[in-house]
């Protein structure tokens, strides 16, 4: 039976089924198990488990009846323990704690893990997977256990490195561990567990140097070992020239060693096992020897015939060496290449040979110095390959982590000489012998000898000494050794070395012989001896070779001569120095010195157990001269370190055994010798002797009596330090203190055995009077004697090393008391130095860390002195880092030793000691270290890091270890109320700057929340004297105040954020601390309450913190807290009459919270709930709920604004959620400051998604608050001080720029005015003229820039799960240029993407609205605009009316088809009726939003005729508008969009289209049923008609453009549209076709309606004839064109004319242009497409003069080509169609007639024909173009945006445009000075079509002739719609004032901005055309 606990090893039981077996608990400790195996089982009580999860097992049973069973072989049984029994009781595994934290960290890794490859981090990913494997490794090999202690210590290493690694990485918390363990704060001190945070990163290192660590702790820098390096070689390949001889290669550094390898003829070596294993360490190099000039040397000699060109064949019958080349290799660059690496790197080194053997022994100094004449390159391949490493440590140490280095027959490679660390255990004993020359005779030859040298060592009995000659490491030593042969030289050099390392008890009495052959190069190639000399190794005193070169006799022998009797040379001299201290001679000696012979040999000796030093070896045999012993002693000192200590034990029992002999006469010298010797072992090259001195002292001292004059001479030393100048010696014996003290006690030690205790007495008087003693050098004033200083530092750094000697002989308190007394001797700070200071804390330092203190009986006694520097230091403020360092130790001892007896005696000391100086030392570090990082910029390390950190561990540690009773005690110490004040504003001071400062790193979560946990327990502990001492009539505000503050700090604190840690690590922090801001928050409502009558000082001043208390998402502290807000509101309405203040407040501080991120909807709702039930029992209730409610929506909106503005959200829904948390802030609570805050941001907002008109809207709320008044106004957000006139110029200016860059020109215009008006009135005409040239230039942008129109869409959000501000809420947005109902969808879509989208308009039903989802519903409308109703407009360019009918518009309309009556099968038509719905919006767009809120809906239904009329006369203003952008365009581009919109229209007529409105309403029973649509029919019917008339001059244009390849395509629809005209003349009236004048053969003439289509700017009042001249169709010269006879029928709605018959046209066309038969037989027949005079419609293309019943004559037209200009938007037209062209209109009028009035000039371009659907499924759209399955067009959603600019003005007087329009040739028209008087307005263009007009081409090369100057006002009745608000400054305009210099400002009334011309050119205009028809200048 049990249950599952976590994924961690840490488990908890349920507290509901099991209740019954925790009893057992108690008594039990019952098995813990892990799954291994997955369990399912279908009986209720089982268990299920999943592998890998882990089990506590409570009880064992048969499964009946009991809950959690599960079988017991499905799990692994595990020891543990049970922590914590009870309900949240833990279970511990017994298994190493390192295994425990590696399951459980890489099962918290796992989740992780996934996570990166998630969020595509996939380097660390992989990275991480690999360091996850490593650790599953490490972990299987811990758990196996079969490892050594240090191969165990090492995987723990590893693992605690890859651990942390991976917690550092992934953002996890900082392991705290001791020995790779993780520690447990609580049995720690704070501070150590401080030290550990800080120390962890390095805990692979921590443990490897922890040795080193204390080692320097103990005995200072002074004492710091060294590091030695390694270098590591290895021989890769060797090239050479043909040798064909073995060779010898020997390598060596500067250090002098060698390493030899022996090769054969092929280059490999010679012995076949070394292959690849030529490797060799030369080991102890030093640092210094690393900055030397070092260098790696090889030399090749080559062993075989004397000469290498010998020409004798086969092997030599004797070998030789000799020299071949040498090789030289720089380290100085090489060491910095590889310090760092950590594998092999390889070199070449090129190899030399020798010009001249002579100079062989010097050839590498040659190459070092590149005396490149005496040595040369035998080939360029000729060198050697070696690959380097450079290792560093201790040589076992790199033995262990090199194991395969070493594993390859390394051959370590000893420095020459000892090295810089000279180890006890190191026994050597080599001699290095160099052969270095000689001399010999030439002996009778006549050419100089070839000698070899051969060397033997021989011992005394004459046998050679086996295998003592070694020529390098890596080869074996041999017995002889055989020099290099030089080449005819009798005065060779060699300069060769050999090691002989010679047993040291056979190396007295053997000798060194040395034999010299001449070597012949005869055939036999013999070796004659010819002489020899010799060297003993040991002199007769004792003594061995002195390490110089000795010049050896050489004795004359021939080749029979044998050596059987070494005693026959032995008694010769072997050299000068030998010859002189011999006796005579005999004459007859066996052998003859040759006079002119001579040999030369120098030796090194490197021997542990030998010496050269005479005076060494005469101190220890001082017995055999009594008479030198002062002498001898007076010497030590300059016998060298090296020499003493490889004879330590021997000189200090000489030195004991003087002082025993006559203490009187030696004692001073031997205390001298003493003390040389000790401080000899402080040198860090003879460090590690020191435990053979400890060794020595415990195990072999035996000077009994030694201790009395040890102690007097000591003492006579320091009682001397007063009166001697020269100090050195008493300083070298204050620095030999600690080892003074072990020779004092051990030799006391040893007397007290020998006597039984005798003269106990006596000894610790000398004690005491030696302690008196260092009492007086301490309390000296050093100030004035530097000498005295040092004296004083040496005394006070060995002072602590002399403590555990003590406590041999005395007890702790003893020692504690002499300690206490010298501690106290020293002055305080004010009386020494700085450096002095400095050493006197590090001594009272390595005091507290000594043994002596973790005694308590020594603490008690020791603690008060030590407390009082500490705290006399920091209230100095001195020395701060050594003081925290000794308070961390304290705190440490203490915390260790409270758990085993009571230390509250130590705690109050400290208490009353340091609790003040520390919160003191704290304020004024963080203070520091505040106002560095504000000048800075950045935190200063040494504050901040260092200092901050430790006293702040201190405090902590401090404050932990303080009781119930230690805070009693406090507070009843302070002597006043002040002084309570004081210390509580001190530590609440420090408390928050802990929370508000980052003192610890985010990563130090154990830190954290155990500092958390002291300052709440602290903070229990002192309210209590906050309530009793400053309530009532001692109320003191800053007390409670600074309470107040730090109980919100502390509940906001991000560490104590329980809700964003993850699972695991909440529940171990709740477990362990539980929820310490609940605690908090029950604290700070507790003394809320206890304020009383004092709760006003605190409203509404604590409104903004207590409101962020209950913000935090915990619901415990909500339910504390949110009732104190009942009680503010209590107090303030108890005050004042209400609370306002409360209020304002909390709105305030409500809105910046919840926006920071703060709150939520669980927050709200309990806002109300708790408020309002406290309220309901109030008597101010109402207004009480009223401002609850109030605070909730405020919250709501705000919520959803917080929302909207995360980082990954849209600008719409940022836009959105601001304008309604905006508007609310206005129109509900009335806030104007946070109105004003919120119209920034959303302009700001506005700015960013670059909506410059609605950013313009938005300034203009704030301008509407200003006046024009010199009111000061303060600094608001970024506006500086200033009065109000000029904050509303300056914003005006802002918008007037805003309105410019979104093209807003017209709203800018009234702004303009407004600040026209005001600089009028304050006579700044700078500025005025400023800015009217500003509103000149909108003017001319207006008219002269391309604006697109954008479409708009009507949005439904329906459904719970939007924002609240959108939630079951419908909206018209304005699109981006461009932007069509599929992007819109896709972009909307996008933004909610959790959102389904509906596919129809109908409206939803409660379901959708209640729904738990997000339904979006969109598609287009149609805006509704009142400029329709203007018929004033109609002259109005197209460009200035486009404006106003997309703009300030607030209605808008889409359709639905349905059928109102059952659907006519035969004809769908017939009754397809349409619902129009038209949406009224909360206000205009564009606005503040390019959203705007559908207030209300209204619906009207329209009949299928009325339908179909709508739809075509749509179509056929789209076909108009399409053909027109094609007409007559030099255009050889793409004409894909009028093929496809001509075949949409044509090809659906054919197949159905507008013949199925024939059959639906031409039918007579549709006639006779519906009398009262007779109009209608009539008027669908001429539409119907028009529409044909269209088509056939789109077909004529088509045929003009067509590609050759499409012809078949044009002949088809040429044959489809003759179809579709005779399905139509069946159905229509007869035509009546009437003759006019057969004179011209193009005199069409056709009647002018006036249309009703929305497109009213093609139309115009006017109505004339219109004569179409296109290339092929009209003739080319004008007087082809004749006089047409219009007849007109007043009162008809169609004017009807009289043309010639179809026949007679036909006939004519062949008479037409004289180009006419050269070009395609499809022209001929396209001029019968041109529609008849009466089947003319009035439209844009189609022009009647006639007007008021006046008769017109012929008009003629001139089309011109314009260049293009900014495309329009017409998704289905190619950048290079898209233009403008111009229709030129010249008026003739009949000359008998009145002159009428003179037709403007036409200026066609697009305008836009909007989509006729409403909705993704609606067949038409509502306004402009077709878009409808109802026109049959497969081009509905062609969107042709033509624009016209009309006017009938003329060019205005002064300079001659060159970019107007051209007029008529001369001779046609001369106008007379009455043209002047024409009543009609000039034709106004725009600026960019002016710039690209082509001019007009004349017939007959005649020039242009320009219009005349016209003036004079006209005024036009002209009623314009409201244009909606202002926006921004447009940019100046040349030579307008710059923007910086000048303010800004927004709108009166919007006034009327379009003007009639001047007024006499009405009259001007009517004149001109009488003259020029009286003139009859008519062709």
């Amino acid at each position: 039976l049990g249950h599952k606990g976590e994924s961690k090893h840490h488990f908890f039981p349920h507290k509901s089924k099991l209740l019954l077996t925790l009893t057992i608990l108690n008594i039990f400790v019952f098995p813990f198990s892990a799954v291994i195996c997955n369990f399912r089982s279908s009986v209720c009580q089982a268990l299920i488990l999943e592998i890998g999860e882990t089990v506590q097992i409570l009880e064992k049973c048969d499964g009946k009846n009991s809950f959690g069973i599960f079988p017991i072989s499905y799990v692994h049984l595990k020891k543990s323990t049970v922590t914590n029994r009870g309900l949240c009781e833990t279970v511990v595994p017994l298994e190493d704690p390192i295994i425990t934290e590696t399951t459980s960290t890489l099962q918290e890794w796992g989740i992780l893990w996934k996570q990166l490859y998630v969020k595509h981090k996939v380097d660390l990913f992989h990275k991480l997977r690999h360091v996850m494997n490593e650790l599953i490794d490490l972990r299987r090999q811990l758990i196996q256990g079969h490892l050594s202690q240090e191969q165990t210590r090492e995987i723990k290493r590893h693992i605690t490195v890859r651990l942390d690694w991976g917690n550092e990485h992934l953002g996890l918390d900082l392991v705290p561990r001791k020995e790779f363990e993780m520690v447990d704060p609580d049995q720690i001190s704070v501070s150590e567990l401080y030290k550990l945070h800080v120390s962890s990163r390095h805990c692979g290192q921590q443990s490897t140097n922890q040795v080193h660590d204390s080692s320097k702790q103990r005995h200072g820098d002074g004492c710091r070992v060294p590091v030695s390096h390694h270098l590591f070689i290895n021989l890769k390949s060797f090239t050479y020239n043909s040798i064909s001889e073995d060779t010898d290669r020997q390598t060596d550094t500067c250090t002098g060693t060698h390493f030899m390898v022996r090769l054969n003829k092929n280059g490999g070596p010679k012995n076949p096992e070394k292959a690849d294993r030529l490797c060799a360490l030369f080991t102890d190099l030093s640092s210094k020897d690393l900055k030397r000039d070092l260098y790696i040397v090889a030399h090749v000699v080559r062993t075989g015939r004397m000469l290498l060109n010998d020409s004798k064949k086969g092997l030599p019958h004797v070998q030789y060496r000799r020299p071949y080349g040498c090789a030289v290799l720089a380290m100085s660059d090489v060491f910095h290449t590889i310090t760092d690496l950590k594998e092999e790197k390889d070199f070449v080194l090129k190899i030399y040979t020798c010009n001249n053997e002579n100079e062989w022994y010097q050839i590498h100094e040659n190459i070092i110095r590149k005396s490149n004449t005496k040595y040369s390159a035998p080939s360029t391949n000729y060198g050697l390959i070696i690959s380097l490493q450079l290792l560093r440590g201790e040589l076992e140490q790199i033995r262990r982590e090199n194991q395969a280095v070493f594993n390859r027959a390394l051959a370590l490679t000893r420095k020459l000489g000892f090295p810089d660390v000279i180890l006890p255990g190191d026994i050597r004993n080599d001699l290095y012998l160099t052969l270095e020359r000689g001399e010999f005779e030439r002996g009778g030859k006549s050419v100089q000898k070839n000698i070899e040298v051969t060397l033997y060592v021989l011992y005394a009995d004459g046998d050679t000494l086996k295998d003592c000659i070694s020529l390098g490491s890596g080869e074996l030593n041999s017995s002889e050794y055989r020099s290099f042969v030089l080449y005819h030289n009798n005065s060779p050099r060699w300069s060769e070395m050999v090691k002989l390392p010679i047993p040291i008890d056979r190396f007295r009495g053997s000798h060194l012989r040395f034999e010299f052959r001449h070597c012949s190069t005869k055939d036999k190639g013999e070796k004659k001896l010819f002489g020899f000399a010799f060297t003993p190794l040991m002199r007769e005193d004792g003594t061995t070779l002195s390490d110089e070169i000795h010049e050896l006799y050489v004795y004359k022998c021939d080749e029979n001569t044998t050596f059987s009797n070494q005693g026959l040379y032995l008694s010769l001299p072997c050299c000068k120095e030998d010859f002189n201290s011999c006796p005579t001679l005999p004459a007859n000696l066996p052998f003859q010195r040759s006079p002119k012979e001579t040999f030369w040999v120098s030796t090194i000796l490197c021997s542990t157990k030998l010496t050269q030093n005479v005076d060494l070896l005469a101190l220890l045999n001082w017995k055999a001269h009594p008479d030198r012993i002062l002498d001898i002693l007076g010497r030590l000192r300059q016998i060298s370190g090296e020499e003493i200590v490889k004879f330590l034990r021997d000189v200090l029992d000489t030195l004991f055994c003087l002082l025993d002999d006559n203490t009187d006469k030696y004692g001073p010298l031997v205390f001298q010798s003493l003390v040389y010797i000790i401080n000899l072992l402080r040198d860090s090259r003879f460090y590690h002797f020191r435990p053979v001195m400890d060794a020595y002292i415990q195990n072999h001292f035996a000077g009994a009596l030694a201790y009395k004059e040890l102690i007097r001479c000591l003492k006579w030393y320091m009682d001397r330090s007063a009166e001697v100048v020269r100090q050195d010696h008493i300083q070298e014996a204050m620095r030999a203190l600690e080892y003074l003290f072990k020779f004092i006690v051990q030799s006391r030690i040893l007397y007290s055995r020998a006597t039984c205790g005798r003269e106990e007495e006596q000894f610790r008087v000398s004690i005491q009077e030696l302690f008196q003693s260092i009492r007086f050098v301490l309390s000296l004033d050093s100030r004035s004697s530097e000498n005295l200083v040092f004296t004083q530092a040496a005394l006070l750094n060995s002072f602590p090393d002399i403590f555990d000697e003590l406590l041999q002989m005395f007890t702790v308190q003893e020692v504690a008391e002499y300690v206490r007394g010298t501690l106290g001797s020293m002055p305080s700070t004010v009386d020494i130095g700085q450096s002095m200071d400095v050493v006197k804390l590090q001594s009272i330092a390595r005091t507290v860390e000594s043994r002596l203190f973790f005694f308590p009986e020594s603490r008690s006694i020791l603690l008060p002195v030590v407390l009082h520097h500490i705290h006399l230091h920091l209230r100095q403020q001195r020395e701060l880092l050594i003081c925290s360092g000794i308070l961390s130790s304290i705190f440490s001892i203490i915390k260790t030793s409270s758990m085993e007896s009571s230390v509250q005696e130590e705690v109050e000391m400290m208490v009353e000691s340091l609790l003040d100086v520390l919160l003191q030392t704290l304020l004024s570090i963080m203070s520091k270290s505040h106002s560095v990082e504000t000048s800075r910029g950045q935190r200063c390390p040494q504050c901040t890091a260092e200092i901050t950190g430790e006293y702040v561990s201190c405090l902590l540690s401090l404050l932990r270890q303080m009781t119930e009773i230690h805070f009693h005690h406090l507070l009843n110490s302070f002597h006043s109320k002040e002084e309570l004040k004081e210390f509580l504003l001190k530590i609440f001071c420090v408390f928050r700057n802990l929370m508000k400062l980052t003192i610890f790193p985010r990563d130090w979560s154990i830190m954290r929340l155990l500092t958390s946990h002291i300052i709440v327990v602290t903070t229990q502990f002192l309210s209590p004297a906050l309530h009793k001492n400053f309530t009532e009539a001692d109320f003191d505000f800053k007390v409670w105040n600074s309470f107040f503050s730090l109980a919100v700090l502390y509940i906001n604190q991000p560490s104590l954020q329980l809700e964003a840690l993850g699972p695991a690590k909440r529940k171990k922090t709740l477990d362990k601390y539980s929820d310490m801001r609940v605690i908090m928050a029950y604290e700070l409502c507790s003394m809320w309450q206890k304020l009383g009558e004092n709760k006003p000082h605190f409203i509404p001043g604590m409104m903004g913190p207590f409101l962020g208390v209950t913000l935090v998402p915990q619901p415990e502290i909500r339910n504390i807290m949110i009732p104190i807000f009942h009680d503010m509101m209590d107090w303030e309405q108890r005050k004042n009459g209400n609370f306002k203040q409360v209020e304002a407040e909390l709105m305030d501080k409500l809105d910046s919270m919840v926006s920071d991120g703060k709150g939520d909807d669980n927050h709200r709702e309990l806002f109300s709930l708790l408020l309002l039930e406290k309220i309901e029992q109030e008597t101010w209730r109402e207004t009480g709920i009223s401002f609850v409610t109030s605070v909730t929506r405020l919250v709501e909106r705000i919520l959803d604004y917080r929302d909207c503005m995360k980082g990954d959200e849209v600008e719409s829904k940022k836009i959105g959620g601001s304008v309604n948390l905006m508007n609310f802030y206005k129109s509900e609570v009335n806030k104007e400051d946070m109105y004003i805050r919120y119209i920034h941001k959303l302009c700001d907002l506005h700015l960013q998604a670059e909506d410059f008109t609605e950013a313009a809207f938005t300034l203009l709320l704030y301008w509407e608050l200003l006046q024009w008044e010199d009111r000061p106004l303060r600094d608001f957000l970024h506006y500086p001080c200033q009065s109000e006139w000029q904050r509303k110029e300056n914003l005006s200016r802002k918008i007037l720029h805003y309105f410019n860059k979104g093209k807003c020109w017209e709203y800018g215009i009234s702004l303009c005015r407004e600040l026209a008006f005001q600089y009028e009135t304050l006579y700044d005409y700078q500025s005025l003229s400023w800015i009217r040239k500003m509103e000149a230039a909108y003017y001319d942008n207006i008219i002269e820039q391309q604006r697109i129109e954008p479409e708009f869409f009507k949005m439904g959000f329906y459904g719970k799960k939007f924002p609240f501000f959108l939630r079951n809420k419908e909206f018209v947005c304005r699109g981006y240029d461009y932007e069509r109902l599929e992007d819109f969808q896709q972009r909307m879509l996008g933004e909610f993407p959790q959102a389904i989208a509906m596919q129809h308009t109908n409206q939803p039903d409660d379901t959708i609205l209640q729904s738990d989802a997000q339904y979006l519903q969109i598609y287009t409308v149609t805006p509704v605009s009142d400029i329709s109703d203007v018929p004033q407009l109609e002259r109005v360019p197209e460009r200035i009316k486009s404006f106003y009918r997309i703009n300030n518009v607030s209605r808008f309309h889409y359709d639905r088809p349905f059928h109102k009556v059952p659907k006519d099968r035969e004809n769908e038509f017939r009754s397809l009726w349409i619902e129009r719905t038209t949406l009224i919006l909360s206000r205009p767009l564009p606005g503040i939003s390019r959203w705007a809120e559908v207030e209300r809906r209204e619906v009207v239904e329209v009949s299928p005729l009325e339908n179909a009329i709508y739809v075509v006369e749509n179509k056929t203003q789209e076909l108009r508008t399409l053909i027109s952008q094609y007409q007559h365009r030099q255009h050889h581009g793409n004409i894909n969009s009028l093929s496809m919109c001509l075949n949409g229209v044509i090809d659906a007529a054919v197949n159905g289209g507008i013949a199925r409105y024939q059959e639906a309403f031409f039918d007579k029973d549709y006639i006779n049923s519906h009398p009262e649509d007779i109009e209608r029919i009539t008027h669908l019917k001429d539409l119907m008609q028009e529409q044909v008339h269209i088509l056939g001059v789109g077909l004529a244009v088509h045929e003009k453009l067509v590609h050759p390849e499409m012809r078949p395509l044009h002949k088809k629809l040429v044959d489809q549209f003759h179809m579709m005209r005779t399905g139509l003349h069946h159905v229509s009236r007869p035509a009546c076709h009437h003759c006019l004048l057969s004179c011209s053969p193009l005199n069409l003439q056709g009647s002018i309606r006036h249309s009703s289509s929305s497109l009213s700017s093609h139309t115009s009042s006017e109505a004339g004839n219109l004569v179409i001249m296109t290339d092929g169709l009209m003739g080319e010269h004008p007087e082809e064109a004749l006089h047409m006879q219009v007849e007109l029928k007043t009162g008809a709605d169609v004017t009807r004319t009289k043309l010639c018959s179809s026949l007679e046209l036909k006939t004519l066309l062949c008479a037409g242009s004289p180009s006419l038969p050269d070009k395609a037989k499809h022209n001929r027949d396209m001029m019968v497409l041109l529609p008849s005079h009466r089947e003319r419609a009035n439209n844009s293309m189609y022009y009647n003069l006639a007007e008021n019943g006046q008769n017109n004559h012929m008009q003629r037209a001139l089309l011109q080509q314009v260049s293009p200009c900014k495309p329009c938007a017409d998704p289905h037209m190619n950048l290079p169609e898209k233009g403008h062209f111009v229709m030129h209109c010249d008026a003739y009028h009949h000359q008998n007639s009145d002159p009428p009035p003179s037709l403007p000039v036409r200026s066609l371009r697009k305008s836009p024909l909007h989509p006729i659907p409403g909705s993704p499924t609606s067949p038409q759209s509502a306004l402009g173009g077709s878009n409808s399955t109802l026109s049959g067009s497969a081009s509905s959603g062609v969107s042709s945006l033509s624009e016209s600019n009309f006017g009938g003005q003329y060019p205005d007087p002064g300079p001659i445009r060159n970019d107007a329009l051209e007029p008529l040739p001369s001779h046609l028209w001369s106008p007379p000075e009455e043209y002047l008087a024409s009543p009609y307005l000039h034709i106004h263009y725009g600026g960019s079509e002016i710039d690209s007009m082509d001019p007009v081409r004349h017939s007959h090369g005649m020039p242009p002739h320009h219009h005349a100057p016209t003036h004079g006002p006209h005024h036009i009745p002209y009623r314009r719609p409201q244009p909606p608000a202002v926006p921004s400054k447009p940019y100046l305009r040349e030579g307008c004032i710059p923007e910086e210099e000048l303010p800004p400002q927004p709108i009166p009334l919007p006034r009327r901005i379009f003007h009639s011309p001047h007024g006499h050119r009405e009259d001007q205009g009517k004149h001109a055309w009488e003259q020029l028809f009286g003139k009859g200048q008519i062709h």
